[in-house]
């Protein structure tokens, strides 16, 4: 693509991709797209973007093109990579394009410097450092502001990288240039003071490129230096953030009148506390010296009347983490091992922290945080009038690093946590100074009593030995709750709160029916909307609990139940039905069974619900765990709500389907605990089964859950299953198994494994591509021994079960391992020997038994010269299946793993799913729980006595160990 020839066409075609016609818009983008590979569109592009008479907006998208090109086309190896040359000529471009007179277009142009920076600098573009250099230093207010703007984003992209080489460079860098941006910031932020004081129209200029400065110097102490305190530059700058930060707040202070400039005095504060936060997590060696400093100024501002004018709310949530960060720090801390070293500046740090955190200070600033901070604002109050739902919505993740709320309780527990002995007697005086019941009018008094119930439940498990919560609840607190007043309303949901926090930390068990009882009133629909969803979350915390009694809360269900279900019905946030569905959850999960009365009218909800979360995939996911609990608590009767469940699976499990990228994991269970459940195969169900092939190709994350339902199924109904589904079954199964690790391939073999236990017959036909595979493997015994184990369990089965396919098989293989089959069978049988005491589970090593002893009644060579070697493998896992009844003779032993008619009465519970009780129907055709393996053994030696004759049977059992014999004899006996 020739510039020259290209750039009128380029031009035009952006001027169409700004077009609001929505043809003229396509047809441009098509084209530009197909040009994003054509050698030396980009070097077009950058012509566009640097002339300035051309439209802002088509320049501006030729930017963002060359910035998408960079990210793509940039490096060398890249497919369609940008060439050498058309490279050089875009740098070249960019460097001299320092008078962009669009600030956002300019802000655009140094983030495309920074990434061709991150790849290029400083090897393959030398000359970007000395330009940039060159343009901060120049006497032009738009050419300077412009090269900060770029020494920024490349600084910040610099920074970004990790490796030691690309470090070690980014050090060189800061040093070389370091002290030079400093004095560029003071001499601006001084230049900005002084305008200040006059509120000079000038002040802007100086507080940006202050601003700009500012952000390069916190890249560079953070990432640029390998200890800042040992460089006297960057001691500089962090010995003059205190200053500058107190100058600031005050300038701001003045700057009432001019809106931009104040917001800008704000980011410049705001700044100067994250470098703070950045060398406190980064260096906190080299911040022990601003310990002391920045306590003083943190507790100065915020915890004193005399400066409370000059905050603002990100500032006191910097200075906040601040004094956090310095509470949490472990270098900050005594060694717990005094035989150890300790690092520079632990003592001198835990020395400053003692002396600060004085009791006197600790007292003052719990008061202030809870007194003060704790206490709902107006704003708070507006928002729980005018939006209850948005004002239940929890801050949780990291939000402390930008929210007041959740800053504050953060610092206050992490005070509590570290000076417990000191807050405990202050916390416990608040408490007694709000005990009693205040004036319902007195909203100050609600406020203060909501902030001290606020600080006994954060701090609920420091103040176990302290408080005597079940009293205390029986004594005052459900009085609270009886006064029904409007402004009560804030005590009622502080305390129902408050009861959540310590019902798993200190509250008795005899105590929790009258907790439920607290709660019946608090769900009612006639009660503030903000204390019943806070109500519900309490009743989840409750019935979530270790100590939870189902039977303790059977009165309360129904009525619980039923006000949840009206409170489900009745929010209308997505969050807000989400959290609630999953308190509905939790109870129907506790309860179980005992839950089927009371969801009829749920069940009826749900489908609307449903329908109407059709654009909220979260909350789908909520009503598909609540579904998931309520076929677990039905059990087989579930199957009434088919014509709802199934297509609800059907819908979660298709691949073909956007959204089944969020309902897959919650469908699939769904699925499978429904299958669990079902009293019958049906058509519906069988139809389901179409989605598996799209699933299985996904990949593993899933493949657990699917082999589960496959399980289910057939066991569920195995013939109508295996009938229509066998043959897709055992491709996809046998087209995986080669491309799983070990444990994936284990849970294919238990597939496998079930339908030759339910098919002795017809499985091994199933599965017979892939027998060779398995043999060849048992063979070989290269595989691993948890996967070789499962593979000699299935040629047991098949030889004790369903011999004559067995030895069609080895017939038809024999000539493959060019050997004849009983020496195949030779093979196995050694691996059966040798691999026995590696099996752990006793069912496997008595089905290896089984099949080992099957071959004592034929006329085998192989059978005759390893003899000795069955009967003795036979006699090792005699010992492990045998018992001896309690107060019986030696003489009876029994296997331990066959099934009788009392052992199906003593596991047949209520609890059982119907999967349950068919995997027991079907292990009770199952000969490893069916035979005695003693009999059997004893059985197999009679029959090959009489097929051998005594002569020869005798000189078989001469070969065995004396001690094995001695062994089998005592069975025999």
């Amino acid at each position: 693509m020739e510039s020259s020839n290209a750039g009128p066409v380029v031009l035009q075609t952006l001027a169409n991709a700004c077009n609001q016609n929505a043809c003229v818009f396509k047809t441009a983008e098509k084209q530009l797209q197909e040009w994003e590979i054509q050698p030396g569109f980009y070097a077009v592009l950058s012509e566009i973007f640097c002339n300035h008479e051309v439209d802002v907006n088509v320049r501006w998208l030729s930017v963002m093109y060359v910035k998408n090109g960079v990210e793509r086309y940039w490096r060398r190896n890249a497919p369609n990579a940008i060439a050498e040359t058309e490279k050089e000529g875009i740098k070249q471009r960019l460097l001299s394009n320092f008078t962009e007179p669009v600030h956002q277009i300019a802000t655009q142009l140094a983030v495309l410097i920074g990434k061709i920076a991150r790849l290029d600098c400083p090897r393959s573009w030398a000359q970007l450092l000395p330009t940039l250099f060159h343009a901060v230093r120049c006497p032009d207010h738009l050419i300077q502001e412009r090269g900060l703007l770029v020494l920024h984003h490349v600084t910040k992209m610099l920074a970004s990288k990790r490796l030691s080489h690309d470090r070690k460079l980014f050090e060189e860098l800061t040093n070389e240039i370091f002290g030079f941006v400093l004095q560029l910031w003071q001499n601006h932020l001084q230049d900005f003071l002084q305008a200040a004081s006059k509120h000079d129209d000038k002040m802007g200029q100086s507080l940006d490129k202050a601003l700009l400065a500012c952000r390069i110097l916190r890249k560079q102490i953070a990432y640029g230096f390998k200890d800042p305190a040992c460089n006297n530059d960057a001691s500089n700058f962090l010995s003059q953030i205190f200053p500058s930060m107190k100058s600031m707040l005050g300038c701001r202070q003045s700057m009432w009148g001019h809106h931009f400039i104040l917001e800008k005095c704000e980011k410049m504060i705001i700044l100067l506390t994250k470098v703070l936060l950045d060398i406190l997590e980064l260096h906190p060696v080299s911040y022990t010296s601003l310990i002391r400093p920045t306590l003083e100024f943190a507790v100065s501002y915020n915890f004193s009347e005399n400066e409370k004018g000059l905050l603002f709310e990100r500032f006191t949530v910097n200075t906040f983490n601040l004094i956090k960060g310095i509470l949490q720090n472990e270098m900050y801390r005594p060694l717990k091992n005094e035989e150890e070293s300790p690092e520079p500046g632990r003592q001198e740090a835990y020395k400053v922290k003692v002396e600060f955190f004085n009791y006197d200070t600790l007292s003052e600033m719990c008061r202030r945080l809870v007194s003060q901070y704790f206490l709902l604002s107006g704003d708070d109050l507006s928002t729980w009038d005018a939006d209850p739902e948005e004002f239940c919505q929890e801050e949780v993740g990291d939000s402390y690093r930008y929210s007041l709320r959740p800053c504050t309780e953060t610092l206050y527990m992490a005070l509590f946590k570290e000076y417990r002995s000191s807050l405990i007697p202050v916390l416990l005086q608040m408490v007694q100074s709000v005990q009693a019941p205040c004036d319902p009018e007195d909203m100050a008094a609600i406020l203060r009593k909501d902030g001290v119930y606020n600080a006994v439940g954060l701090a609920s498990f420091d103040l176990f030995d302290d408080i005597n919560f079940d009293e205390w609840f029986t004594s005052h607190l459900r009085q609270e709750l009886q006064i029904k007043h409007v402004n009560y309303r804030i005590i009622r949901r502080r305390v129902i709160w408050l009861c959540a926090q310590w019902v798993g930390v200190n509250m008795a068990v005899g105590t929790r029916p009258l907790l439920y009882q607290a709660v019946l009133p608090l769900l009612n629909k006639e009660e503030d909307l903000v204390v019943r969803i806070e109500a519900s979350l309490t009743l989840k915390t409750a019935v979530d609990d270790f100590e939870f009694n189902v039977e303790q809360f059977l009165p309360y269900l129904n009525a619980s139940f039923s006000m949840l279900f009206e409170l489900l019905q009745e929010v209308r946030e997505c969050d807000t039905k989400m959290q609630v569905l999953h308190v509905i959850s939790f109870v129907i999960e506790r309860v179980g069974a005992q839950i089927r009365p009371h969801t009829s009218s749920l069940i009826q909800y749900l489908p609307s619900l449903w329908h109407e979360s059709a654009d909220h995939n979260m909350l789908r996911c909520a009503i598909l765990t609540t579904l998931i609990h309520i076929v677990q608590g039905f059990g087989s009767i579930s199957s009434d709500m088919y014509d709802f469940l199934l297509p609800i699976i059907q819908m979660s499990t298709d691949v073909t389907q956007d959204q089944h990228i969020y309902l897959m994991e919650d469908g699939l269970e769904l699925w499978h605990v429904t299958l669990l459940n079902a009293p019958t195969i049906t058509e519906q169900l069988l139809q389901l089964f179409k989605n598996m092939a799209g699933l299985l190709t996904l990949g593993t994350e899933n493949l657990r859950t699917c082999l589960k339902v496959i399980q289910a199924y057939i066991v569920l109904g195995p013939r109508d299953f295996m009938q229509r589904f066998s043959s897709e079954l055992a491709i996809a199964l046998t087209s995986m198994i080669s491309d799983l690790r070990t444990e994936g391939i284990v849970l294919i073999l238990r597939v496998i494994e079930l339908v030759f236990q339910s098919f002795p017959s017809e499985g091994p036909e199933v599965f017979r591509r892939l027998l060779p595979t398995l043999l060849k493997a048992v063979i070989e015994g290269d595989d691993h021994p948890m996967v070789l184990t499962v593979y000699l369990g299935l040629f047991a089965r098949m030889l004790l079960q369903n011999p004559e396919f067995m030895w069609k098989f080895l017939n038809e293989v024999a000539p493959e391992f060019g050997k004849p089959s009983e020496a195949l069978l030779g093979d196995i049988v050694d691996m059966w020997v040798n691999k026995i005491d590696c099996m752990a589970q006793p069912e496997r090593r008595k089905l290896i038994a089984l099949g080992a002893c099957s071959l004592l009644s034929l006329k085998l060579n192989t059978v005759m010269e390893k003899f000795a070697e069955i009967v003795c493998l036979s006699v090792e896992v005699l010992h492990d299946v045998s018992t001896i009844p309690v107060d019986e003779d030696t003489a009876l032993q029994m296997d331990s793993l066959v099934l009788s008619d009392q052992d199906e009465a003593v596991e047949d519970g209520e609890q059982d799913t119907e999967f349950d009780r068919r995997k027991r129907m079907l292990c009770r055709q199952d000969p490893v729980h069916m035979v005695p393996l003693k009999e059997y053994v004893l059985s197999q030696l009679s029959a090959c006595q009489q097929l051998h004759g005594q002569e020869t049977f005798d000189k078989l059992m001469s070969q065995v160990d004396p001690e094995i014999l001695r062994q089998l004899r005592e069975f025999s006996s």
